[in-house]
């Protein structure tokens, strides 16, 4: 079955509100479908973000989430690649592949100087794909602070 990916729109939020729920869950938040949709319709209707969604056979199978930056060094537009999900049962088929490479081209069209992304150390599964996909790890870059 191929995958597709294209820019999502608003005729796509329904199916993206179900994979941005699941993906909250992943990282240990409770299901909150409403919230989701909300969050997803006010980055997208305010040019926030930039959502990606896969389909494989006419159905949501995943999604990416892109944030604009910029670098002031670069006097430069950079992404950061903030969500990344594929849907159960489509993973282990190319979809989080895919996603990362459109993700990837989507800032070399838009003349971006870089893309990034965090995850956890101990999210062996997606550091492999990063890895294999060409992604750099880069020790000293990501720090945080927590203000909640």
């Amino acid at each position: 079955m191929t995958t597709s990916i294209r820019r999502a729109g608003p005729q796509d939020l329904d199916a993206l509100a179900e994979l941005f729920d699941a993906y909250r869950r992943f990282y240990g938040q409770p299901a909150d479908l409403v919230r989701a949709r909300d969050w997803l319709r006010t980055r997208m209707r305010f040019g926030e973000s930039v959502v990606l969604i896969a389909e494989r056979g006419g159905v949501a199978a995943g999604f990416t989430q892109l944030y604009p930056m910029f670098s002031s060094v670069r006097t430069a537009r950079t992404w950061i690649l903030n969500d990344l999900f594929v849907a159960d049962e489509a993973r282990r088929s190319g979809v989080a592949r895919a996603l990362l490479d459109a993700a990837a081209q989507y800032a070399r069209d838009d003349g971006a100087a870089g893309i990034s992304l965090e995850t956890t150390r101990d999210n062996t599964a997606a550091r492999a794909l990063y890895h294999a996909a060409g992604w750099h790890a880069d020790e000293t870059q990501w720090y945080s602070l927590s203000l909640a």
